[in-house]
């Protein structure tokens, strides 16, 4: 099967995103709510809340792009980390995604957040770092992997500072770092071919 566990992330975060919808109580449970982390340890959440998304949209742009790169990735992190090392990277990931959000707000009982969005940033840096030049298409418009990277990374910045869309940016911030850090850790040559793809442009 190509790429298998991408695969099997996807299809449990589709069904449990899917029966969250339809149930008010599972979706409170899983999503991130830091009192909840605070005051009973329910230290899960820092994982569960990347398996629930707000409505299909949501759940569907990030499925979408997992599976895209999710795959490319994975193939590509096996011969270091064996056949599971995509699930340890996707899960911390998401952890590591939320944590700075989660200090932020970890006294604030308003707060909430929930979905695969960070954790597939890491999956789509790490990605780039290997194939800058890849079309990625926005909005059915290709766009250089590369020049695709500085925007989102322009973009987040810039609305996380403004804040007030209900989307954390935070965290798609600290996923793409995460998974540009990851792979560089995992194979410090990757920066070499980076910089040598990014010195000869292809599409």
């Amino acid at each position: 099967m190509d790429a298998p566990v991408t695969l099997v992330i996807l299809a449990v975060t589709v069904l449990v995103s899917w029966q969250a919808f339809g149930n008010r109580r599972l979706l409170e449970r899983l999503l991130l709510w830091p009192p909840a982390i605070e005051r009973n340890r329910q230290f899960d959440r820092l994982v569960t809340h990347g398996f629930v998304h707000a409505d299909w949209q949501h759940l569907l742009f990030n499925m979408v792009t997992l599976y895209f790169f999710g795959r490319h990735v994975e193939r590509m992190f096996a011969p270091y980390l064996g056949a599971f090392g995509f699930v340890l990277f996707y899960l911390s990931a998401i952890v590591v995604a939320i944590l700075p959000t989660y200090l932020r707000h970890r006294h604030d009982a308003a707060y909430r957040s929930l979905g695969a969005s960070g954790a597939v940033s890491a999956v789509l840096f790490a990605f780039i770092l290997v194939q800058p030049w890849s079309l990625i298409f926005v909005f059915f418009l290709p766009v250089p992997a590369i020049v695709y990277a500085v925007l989102y990374v322009g973009y987040s910045i810039w609305m996380d500072r403004q804040g007030g869309d209900n989307v954390n940016h935070s965290a798609h911030l600290w996923g793409a770092g995460y998974g540009v850090l990851f792979t560089v850790t995992m194979e410090p040559r990757v920066i070499e071919v980076f910089l040598a793809r990014l010195m000869s442009p292809s599409f």
